[in-house]
């Protein structure tokens, strides 16, 4: 069986690997059917996501059909297509006990902290797969990265009447930007770059969209669409430290600021004159709860999500390596490729 290894950074390869042997109790083989890409990949793709580890198989973005289950399995039966939860959680420490399962002590996510789908069977969890029987196996490879949104958007609770600013219109800041809509808040969007922009008008109905600078002139231009009184909820899904130290000053008396982007570098900004002035609440945003992917089926199933203009790349997997390179050209117009596996 060919799974496809990411050795080290800008080193792919395939490799045989021995087929899954039968599941034991609580587990469940997959075949793997689509696999979408994501920040996450280009990150470890290019050394520069701080939780990747290798060698490693990729692949958290799945579309899935459950092949056989072990003893104790009642959740998904063979034949049933699923999507795949991809945080692996340990179900002991404070966080789990608490219900705070994304953010587990010692949390491993399929295809960074240990393999992933890249492959066309491995075993899982069963407990981690949501069936999904209307979704098409490449849309069941979005519900992770609108997860990801979904979880941002309730980090920073936004109300009708609100105002959301997504600093970011890749594919995590798009994911926000369903939530945020979805919120009843009034929502604008920030990006450098002038496509993404264009995309959030037309395909996602936004009006309410500017450049960025990265300066003072983002303040200004916050200032003007909304009187002065700034954004109630701030989502940065950049993963600039700038950004990021900058998006405080967009923020209203009293609002939130979510980072669900990730930087390795450190962030500064300033306390007195914003934060504090301000009473400003800061929040992370990691992975998602399985809540999410349960609420994302059903918004897709009622058509309150369109996946359509989501994929904009389909990849087969024998082409993975020659292909992936040339996704991180910015005049590839990805916004997400999904890699499609053998039948």
């Amino acid at each position: 069986m060919q799974a496809l290894l990411l050795e080290k950074p800008q080193a792919f390869r395939f490799i045989d690997t021995p087929e899954p042997a039968a599941p034991g109790p609580g587990a469940a083989v997959v075949r793997v059917h689509a696999v979408g890409i994501c920040g996450t990949d280009y990150g470890g793709y290019l050394g520069k996501m701080p939780f990747f580890s290798y060698p490693r198989i990729p692949g958290h973005e799945l579309g899935v059909e459950v092949v056989a289950v072990g003893p104790g399995v009642e959740n998904v039966k063979p034949g049933d297509r699923c999507c795949v939860e991809p945080y692996i959680n340990c179900q002991q420490c404070y966080s789990c006990q608490r219900g705070l399962t994304n953010c587990c002590e010692h949390h491993q996510t399929l295809g960074v902290h240990c393999d992933g789908g890249l492959r066309p069977l491995f075993t899982v969890p069963a407990r981690k797969l949501h069936r999904s029987p209307n979704l098409s196996h490449a849309q069941n490879a979005l519900v992770e990265t609108l997860a990801i949104g979904c979880h941002a958007i309730d980090r920073g609770a936004p109300k009708p009447g609100e105002t959301v600013l997504i600093i970011g219109a890749g594919p995590i800041g798009l994911a926000a930007l369903e939530f945020a809509k979805l919120s009843g808040a009034r929502v604008i969007v920030m990006d450098r770059v002038p496509g993404r922009l264009e995309f959030v008008r037309t395909k996602m109905g936004i009006s309410e969209t500017f450049a960025a600078r990265g300066d003072a002139a983002d303040e200004a231009e916050v200032s003007r669409l909304t009187e002065g009184r700034m954004c109630d909820v701030v989502v940065d899904a950049t993963g600039s430290n700038i950004s990021m130290g900058n998006a405080l000053g967009l923020c209203s008396f009293g609002g939130r600021l979510v980072y669900v982007g990730i930087t390795q570098s450190d962030l500064t900004f300033p306390h007195a004159a914003v934060m504090h002035r301000r009473e400003l609440t800061l929040l992370a945003s990691r992975n998602a709860l399985s809540r999410d992917f349960a609420r994302i089926i059903t918004l897709i199933e009622e058509g309150r999500i369109d996946t359509g203009p989501w994929i904009t790349h389909h990849i087969p997997f024998a082409q993975t390596i020659d292909i992936f390179p040339t996704l991180l050209e910015p005049e590839s117009g990805v916004l997400k490729a999904v890699i499609e596996m053998p039948a």
